[in-house]
């Protein structure tokens, strides 16, 4: 027994040490990018915003982009809200550094309920003004779960990462006004053709197709919805997997870009097999993948396959 109550002690001990640790490496990173941002801040407006990247919590460089155009958009005090859905365990997110460093207020949403009560049990639930809601996302009922969480109007930002029906999703949002939106989009689908999977409902990523390929919205798609809801497209970020967009009353300078001038294109090679084991395609292989799949055309307002665009 006394063998046992050692080594439970030794073990609490090291846990402790561990948490410690990490809570110091955190904090060296913020601090290592507040001076990031002071840095940025002298180099006046940019014309690529990926000068600006930096990681800290984001799964990129988002963190340092999002800094930078928070300052370009001058929000003000009261906007400095969020709305950031498909977070996962909310360990890496495009708004957690807003929370931390910043102490934005905001609501993040994911489908999975063991990783929302996740962070509800963390200690930034408690030191934040942060509400975590678990409910898978769509269409029809993204503004009655923005509302009911009690955000309305102008908000800073949005941020949306969901893998699947992104596109329509963002087009439905009207409960908030965000200055700055982020959209995560399908660089597999190039730069040329406004494209999204059509819409269902109930699209799951890995059940739309085996490959994990077949998602989301090309970034034309996503730059001429941003036009028709007042946003200018004003760049990606280096892994070529986020769009930035800056709401064009708060541009102050920023320069506007075409889908085709701000195409990024990723290099993730995360596509599986029938069996689920990942294949490693790269560059246009990953598109041969799918390109017989149906695919709506934002532009011709139709339903094609892929390989009828290129």
């Amino acid at each position: 027994m006394r063998l046992v109550q050692r080594l439970r002690s030794l073990v609490d001990v090291h846990l402790r040490g561990l948490l410690t640790l990490r809570a110091q490496v955190q904090d060296a990173k913020i601090l290592a990018a507040k001076a990031l941002i002071a840095q940025t801040a002298t180099m006046g407006t940019l014309d690529d915003i990926r000068a600006a990247e930096f990681k800290v919590f984001s799964q990129f460089g988002e963190d340092g982009i999002i800094q930078y155009l928070v300052r370009q958009a001058r929000i003000p005090e009261q906007c400095r809200t969020f709305v950031e859905f498909g977070v996962e365990s909310y360990e890496e997110a495009n708004t957690r550094f807003l929370v931390i460093n910043d102490n934005w207020r905001g609501l993040i949403m994911d489908g999975s309920a063991s990783h929302m009560k996740k962070v509800r049990d963390s200690t930034i639930y408690w030191r934040h003004n942060l509400l975590a809601v678990d409910a898978f996302i769509d269409a029809d009922n993204i503004n009655s779960l923005i509302k009911g969480a009690g955000f309305s109007g102008e908000i800073g930002l949005l941020s949306v990462d969901i893998d699947g029906n992104d596109y329509w999703v963002w087009e439905k949002i009207d409960a908030v006004n965000p200055i700055l939106v982020v959209a995560e989009y399908n660089s597999v689908f190039g730069a040329r053709h406004a494209v999204t999977v059509p819409y269902d409902k109930s699209f799951v990523r890995g059940r739309a197709h085996h490959s994990h390929l077949y998602w989301g919205a090309s970034l034309k798609a996503l730059v001429e919805l941003g036009n028709r809801k007042g946003y200018a497209f004003v760049g990606s970020n280096s892994a070529g997997n986020n769009a930035f967009f800056v709401r064009r009353d708060r541009l102050n300078g920023q320069r506007e870009l075409t889908a085709e001038e701000g195409y990024v294109e990723s290099q993730f090679r995360e596509s599986r097999d029938e069996g689920g084991r990942l294949t490693f395609l790269s560059g246009a292989a990953r598109l041969q993948k799918i390109i017989d799949l149906p695919i709506y055309d934002v532009e011709r307002r139709a339903v094609v396959r892929l390989a009828d665009l290129n």
